[in-house]
């Protein structure tokens, strides 16, 4: 099942062409991904963009947070496991060297092109990647919220996403089991 079918996109986008929209960064994650539809390049480069953002939020992208995002990414992306490792490569560093940047207008990209479902769900995939390392820090949760507020989502949303990772809130966790950096 592709990450179309799982969060309910159709494969044409109503607000038309975006081209003109498009981001430096998703553009070039979009050309690795030339046998897929245009529309879905265009969602999976900015997905997993946002995805990276989150992870290297505590200025460290562990090996687990990697491999989350590959698994991610190839399984509601549809994506051959070499696609994914390359989007996923591609999209750490273009947020370690455009994040600045392109945080905000990668993010709005996506909020353009996902309903309210799709958002919520990933809402989910930014959680699960956080806590791919056991810990969920105090800066990734902060940049969740961030992102959670750029795709116009309430924060009834960012709460109910949130409670189902409680346990890796390092700022929930007892002393001495924190990593929160």
């Amino acid at each position: 099942m592709g990450i179309f079918d799982f969060l309910g996109w159709s494969k044409k986008d109503p607000a038309g062409d975006s081209a003109s929209s498009e981001t430096e960064t998703v553009r070039r994650i979009v050309a690795k991904l030339d046998n897929l539809e245009p529309e879905r390049a265009r969602f999976v480069a900015a997905f997993a963009y946002v995805l990276s953002r989150v992870a290297g939020a505590d200025m460290h992208v562990s090996t687990d947070e990697t491999r989350a995002m590959e698994k991610i990414v190839q399984e509601y992306g549809g994506l051959a496991e070499e696609q994914a490792i390359l989007v996923v490569q591609m999209a750490k560093h273009q947020n370690l060297f455009f994040g600045g940047t392109e945080n905000f207008l990668v993010t709005r990209e996506l909020n353009r092109i996902a309903s309210h479902e799709q958002k919520k769900a990933i809402l989910d995939c930014l959680f699960a990647v956080s806590a791919a390392d056991d810990s969920i820090s105090s800066v990734e949760g902060d940049v969740i919220r961030q992102i959670t507020d750029q795709l116009k989502l309430e924060h009834k949303d960012y709460i109910a996403s949130r409670s189902k990772y409680r346990d890796y809130l390092a700022v929930l966790k007892k002393d001495g089991e924190s990593t929160d950096r």
